[in-house]
């Protein structure tokens, strides 16, 4: 999981760009980089950590430009410490291009033998966005025979490039001396909102294209649309916007991930409200809880702040039980879940959270949370409930168990990792040592988020073990697995 922005404007956008990447932080957070375009020259700065110490005065002078891109990083693929794999990365040929990319790519192994031995091309780092910038770069060389560069020939090379690529991928690309290029993978799963304003100065369209839509309200870009499978859009310097659909066989199937924890809630992303899908996942969860729970045992119903509060409303309401706030949270503390490392998610957790005896004492408490992972966070907190005075804690998730590794762009690719694979319920809740433990079902998590929009579908892979694109097999989800551990 990546945030992503790009922009054309009539004015410099570094500005722009690091107010977007703020907003997005809540995507990555061990690197950020931005690069903009001014004429044919790139101006590029890259970091590691998060967005608000990664830039100096002296970083954003330098991105001089009117057209540029800018990415937080949450590694999937790659080095987390290494700052040589933090985004954007650049390719002089053809023309010159700069790639961010939010995603993961899964026949890397693939790719890496076509472009050593095919394309005679040479990636320095382990990243599959290197790997993507190449093989867009390849495509579009082999499109360009000598004509000046049209939005054709762009959408040509995306075309080529989807029959070549699989996994999960939103990306924002610059061509120098062209313009701006964004593209989503045909199955849609990572998102990418597009905006457009008209400059109060220069009175000309401006384009913004971010992962989330808070981005563009922020930054008063009216929402014009999301980014549809397998579509790629270019917009010149000058601000002209173009489009074409470039997969054979687009389908929507956006990740529920996103809908469940990675995305913020005032984010509307497929025409769907997150916020609102949360407070249906609180609903569903209480018509469960209601056939699993004796509701008078319960004396008070609380969240962990901050993204299931608004499942754990609806639980409260739904159940007519107390709603109540016995966790407070240290925002200076990154979110833990996306933490690179067992032993850092676990030491931060206390640092993050602090459970107010107040309201614990004496109490049986149902805490609602908006997924369980690992584990590693449940436990501790369920620690911290019973520390705190509590008699009794029931435990809800307003997720299905996490099961199966995520392959498309989450940092959960270990089995055994996973506190809910080849576990029960029961199982479960004995390992967290708490009273009673519930979970959303699969289909009340999927009406909660499509009922009453116009996705039919969305990518569950966690939950279900089904993988939307097809390529994924158990021979690659061990190697995946043996990737990762060594």
């Amino acid at each position: 999981m990546c945030g992503i922005v790009g922009i054309v404007s009539s004015d410099d956008v570094n500005q722009q760009i690091y107010d977007s990447l703020l907003l997005l932080q809540h995507r990555g957070q061990d690197s950020t980089g931005i690069a903009t375009m001014e004429n044919t020259v790139f101006h590029i700065h890259k970091a590691k950590g998060q967005v608000n110490t990664a830039y100096r005065t002296r970083d954003m002078r330098n991105l001089v430009g009117k057209i540029g891109l800018g990415h937080v990083r949450y590694a999937t693929k790659g080095s987390a410490e290494s700052v040589e794999e933090a985004q954007p990365f650049y390719v002089n040929a053809p023309y010159g291009i700069v790639l961010i990319h939010n995603g993961n790519l899964t026949n890397t192994r693939d790719l890496e033998k076509q472009l050593f031995n095919v394309d005679r091309r040479h990636t320095n780092s382990s990243s599959d966005t290197e790997m993507l910038l190449n093989v867009f770069a390849t495509e579009l060389q082999d499109q360009i025979h000598n004509q000046e560069l049209q939005p054709e020939i762009v959408f040509n090379a995306v075309k080529t490039l989807h029959k070549r690529i699989q996994g999960s991928y939103a990306s924002i690309a610059l061509i120098s001396g062209h313009g701006l290029l964004a593209f989503r993978d045909p199955f849609g799963i990572r998102p990418l909102v597009i905006g457009k304003r008209v400059s109060s100065v220069t009175q000309k369209e401006e384009w913004m294209v971010a992962s989330e839509s808070l981005v563009l309200e922020n930054n008063d870009y009216l929402v014009v649309r999301d980014v549809y499978p397998g579509e790629a859009i270019f917009i010149t310097q000058n601000g002209e916007f173009y489009s074409k659909q470039c997969s054979e066989n687009p389908r929507l199937f956006p990740c529920a991930f996103e809908y469940v924890y990675l995305a913020r809630p005032d984010s509307i992303m497929n025409g769907i409200s997150v916020y609102k899908a949360r407070l249906k996942m609180g609903d569903y969860l209480a018509e469960t809880i209601k056939e699993e729970i004796n509701s008078g045992e319960v004396d008070v119903v609380m969240p962990i702040p901050d993204s299931s509060r608004p499942a754990a409303m609806q639980v409260a309401r739904q159940l007519g039980i107390e709603y109540r706030e016995g966790f407070f949270k240290n925002r200076y503390v990154g979110r833990t879940f996306i933490m690179p490392g067992h032993q850092k998610r676990k030491q931060s957790v206390r640092q993050k959270l602090n459970a107010m005896s107040t309201e614990f004492k004496n109490k049986n408490v149902l805490i609602v949370d908006d997924s369980i992972v690992r584990g590693t966070t449940s436990k501790e907190i369920v620690q911290m409930a019973k520390d705190a005075g509590a008699n009794k804690v029931f435990f809800t998730s307003a997720a299905p168990p996490v099961r199966f590794p995520h392959v498309y762009g989450i940092n959960m690719p270990n089995r055994d990792e996973l506190i809910a694979h080849d576990r029960t319920i029961s199982e479960i809740a004995q390992k967290l040592e708490i009273d009673n433990l519930v979970y959303q079902s699969v289909n009340n998590l999927r009406k909660s988020i499509i009922d009453n929009s116009l996705v039919n579908d969305l990518e569950m892979s966690c939950f279900t073990g089904s993988y939307v694109t097809g390529t994924v097999n158990q021979e690659y989800l061990k190697w995946v697995e043996n990737e990762y551990k060594s």
